[in-house]
């Protein structure tokens, strides 16, 4: 049965959101679980009130509502950054305001959250990504499936007209959220000189915006993407726009292409590689290069020393949006393909703060459509999660804990 054919209930239904059950008491963590929370409130100047008014933290603060402390303490006790998550899910706390605000100066210190004296204690207690979310290729096509495959209809609701699923880039605060999107994609075209009768390969389709930019240049685009829901909208676009001869989406894993091509365009797909198949996909991408070809990439990014510590920890984010998925380090993608092709990087360009405003203009829409989620069958437990995974990245990029940037790579020496 998928998402949208299970009816929408009043309570949680259990069988489907296992987690959302009411934790069984454990002591001994929930009395850690509440040490870490003083220690955030006095980090970060959050302030956390208790039912009865009893509250922790400095005055004037952003500020949390713990509804449910017992529930809220086993949660975080027993599966700690999960269980934060999961108890916003359940409902067991809640943002007196505006959430990414509350969850800013969270990711701000976010290194320092845990004291460096038990910072070894993380192999222990965190758990480690399953066997079954490795990106090979039938992982790969099960992972892209949980996040992209839910439903064309939710993602239209939020996203602009082009269904951009990745960050815009501004060039004024207040302007369109469809005019920086279209700057976005066009400054990647040009860094990788798509022009008339050029060969562009696209890995990651999305709803097909930039392979219809590409092709309104005159260029012939073979796109690929592992989503069938994204696969059959994008063609619909392609063929409503006239361009069907110019453009071939192929339900394809990156690792399974052929040809040369003179460019190859990629825009946040290598957060769902993994780090283990870095080298066969540089390798895939200068395979399918021409000489003299570029290779224009947009990644997440985040601090290297941040990366190798979160390297193999299984996640919120992993559990409940984007399974197998891992943010690189500039510094982790150079030397893989550095080690493992003749692929150097020529330029680099950042704007984490426009991520920032996207997330939070997808979070707003998303938040005002609330009525029609839930008519597409989308249970509450559902509109939660999805309120706090864009309000959890929003804080993410708003704190500098996440980046965004634009790469352009071309043949530069020998392996």
């Amino acid at each position: 049965m998928t998402l949208l054919e299970r009816p929408v209930r009043a309570q949680p239904e259990y069988d489907r959101w296992p987690a959302m059950k009411p934790p069984d008491p454990a002591p001994a963590r929930a009395a850690v679980a509440r040490a870490l929370l003083h220690r955030v409130a006095r980090r970060t100047g959050v302030r956390i009130e208790f039912p009865g008014g009893r509250m922790v933290g400095r005055a004037g603060g952003p500020l949390m509502r713990v509804h449910r402390p017992e529930e809220f303490l086993a949660r975080v006790g027993r599966d700690g950054k999960i269980g934060f998550g999961e108890a916003y899910m359940a409902g067991a706390w809640d943002s007196a305001g505006d959430l990414a605000q509350l969850l800013e100066p969270m990711a701000r210190h976010l290194r320092t959250l845990v004291p460096p004296s038990l910072q070894w204690v993380r192999r222990f207690y965190e758990p480690r990504p399953p066997a079954d979310e490795d990106n090979d290729p039938t992982g790969s096509r099960r992972n892209i499936s949980r996040h992209y495959d839910l439903s064309n209809e939710l993602f239209a609701l939020f996203l602009d007209d082009g269904m951009t699923y990745s960050a815009a880039l501004f060039d004024q605060p207040d302007e369109p959220l469809e005019v920086a999107q279209a700057r976005k994609v066009d400054r990647l075209l040009d860094a990788a000189r798509v022009g008339p009768g050029s060969r562009i390969l696209e890995i990651g389709t999305g709803w097909g915006e930039l392979a219809l930019r590409a092709a309104r240049r005159g260029a012939a685009v073979t796109t690929l993407t592992l989503s069938g829901e994204q696969a059959a909208l994008a063609r619909h676009r392609i063929d409503e726009a006239g361009l069907g001869d110019s453009v071939e989406v192929r339900v394809e894993d990156y690792r399974q292409s052929v040809g040369r091509y003179d460019a190859v365009v990629s825009v946040e797909m290598i957060e769902a590689v993994g780090e283990r198949w870095w080298p066969t996909y540089f390798q895939t991408l200068e395979d399918r290069l021409v000489p003299g070809g570029r290779v224009a990439l947009q990644s997440i990014l985040m601090r290297h020393d941040d990366m190798v510590a979160a390297r193999n920890s299984w996640t919120w984010i992993h559990k409940y949006i984007f399974p197998g998925g891992i943010i690189p380090s500039v510094e982790a993608l150079e030397r893989a393909v550095g080690e493992h092709t003749s692929l150097r990087v020529l330029e680099r360009h950042h704007f984490g703060a426009s991520y920032a405003e996207t997330l939070r203009r997808w979070r707003q829409r998303f938040g005002d459509r609330e009525p029609e989620v839930s008519g597409l069958g989308f249970d509450r437990v559902f509109r939660r999660m999805w309120e706090f995974y864009l309000a959890y990245s929003e804080a993410g990029f708003r704190s500098g804990y996440l980046d965004v940037a634009q790469l352009v790579l071309a043949r530069g020496g020998s392996r």
